[in-house]
């Protein structure tokens, strides 16, 4: 990136800071933000290092101000505070960004003005955009992030994104109290979650190019302990999704080609297991005639999901709402 994007003059840029274990770090990262800001929240969310109070004793800039949570709500919690907060003082763009310095607070221009432009309703980075960049991560991000990548894209329905899990995003502040913030996961899966929940409303979502940047910090989440609830919440919102974009807010042909699919391939799945269990214990082969009942409606089945997948692939949102939507108080 060589040149620095223009963003929109009287608009109110806010910056939100969820903040845990970040004190050596945190007064860094404030003082990189730039002009075009005009509030910071630093969110303490019950840091046992008191990153909340080491901020008001050592950072003179106006612009910040500093949230304690009483308990810890987990990074998505922290974030939320953080976007009411926002809201309430009339912020237009709120952009989060973390506190352990591993993202570039002068990327900032290049998330807020495709939003600002009318171009996108929520942007977040991409640290895979640039190959030459992917040979520094760590192999297990690499391929941690492309398999949630994929089950993201089925649980979301945006299939463009990719890098679900990054932290570097800006939203459009009208958007939040049509999301239902109270019901987005507060820890680990927020991100995700959150891209869920916009899914829903018809948002337009863009990826921004950024660099991977790695401290040396070991990271807090564990990556066993996270797996199975990041493919267990993505499951269910897949199948949330699917239910309310294709049988209760409308129905289609999509909605036959899934509903029918599913039923032919479970069918046919279950009938052929059933018949190589019965004839095995018989020692006998199956007759050609009972193979192709359980083959047949498998590939049909696998035809008309291959079909829906793509009519979903083509309903990607692909224009910016926010200017569209009724004001609501409060997200």
């Amino acid at each position: 990136m060589t040149s620095r994007p223009m963003t929109a003059a009287g608009k109110k840029i806010a910056v939100v800071v969820p903040s845990y274990r970040v004190r050596d770090r945190i007064l860094g990262v404030l003082g990189r933000i730039g002009p075009e800001v005009s509030e910071i929240y630093v969110v303490d969310d019950a840091c046992p290092e008191g990153t909340g109070e080491h901020v008001r004793a050592n950072c003179r800039d106006p612009r910040v101000r500093v949230i304690v949570n009483p308990a810890n709500l987990g990074v998505g919690g922290a974030v939320i505070t953080g976007y009411r907060a926002a809201a309430a003082s009339g912020a237009d763009v709120i952009v989060k960004i973390d506190g352990d310095g591993q993202m570039d607070p002068g990327l900032l221009p290049f998330f807020v003005t495709p939003i600002l432009g009318g171009e996108a309703d929520y942007t977040k980075g991409n640290r895979f955009f640039n190959l030459e960049d992917v040979g520094s991560m760590p192999a297990v991000r690499v391929i941690g992030n492309a398999a949630l990548s994929l089950i993201t894209k089925v649980s979301s329905g945006y299939w463009t994104i990719f890098d679900p899990t990054n932290g570097y995003t800006a939203i459009h502040a009208s958007l939040l109290p049509h999301l239902r913030l109270d019901k987005v996961n507060p820890r680990y899966f927020f991100e995700s979650d959150l891209l869920f929940r916009l899914g829903l409303i018809r948002a337009k979502v863009e990826d921004v190019p950024m660099k991977a940047v790695y401290s040396g910090e070991p990271s807090s989440l564990k990556i066993r302990h996270a797996v199975l609830p990041f493919i267990f919440y993505n499951l269910r919102n897949s199948m949330k999704r699917f239910f309310y974009a294709y049988l209760l807010r409308d129905f289609s042909l999509a909605s036959i080609q899934l509903v029918v699919g599913m039923v032919l391939v479970a069918g046919g799945g279950v009938f052929g297991v059933y018949e190589w269990i019965a004839k095995s214990r018989i020692h006998q082969f199956a007759s050609t005639g009972t193979v192709m009942l359980a083959v047949l409606p498998i590939l049909l089945g696998s035809g008309l999901l291959l079909s829906f997948i793509n009519y979903d692939v083509q309903r990607v949102p692909g224009v910016a709402i926010h200017r569209k939507l009724p004001r609501l108080s409060g997200p």
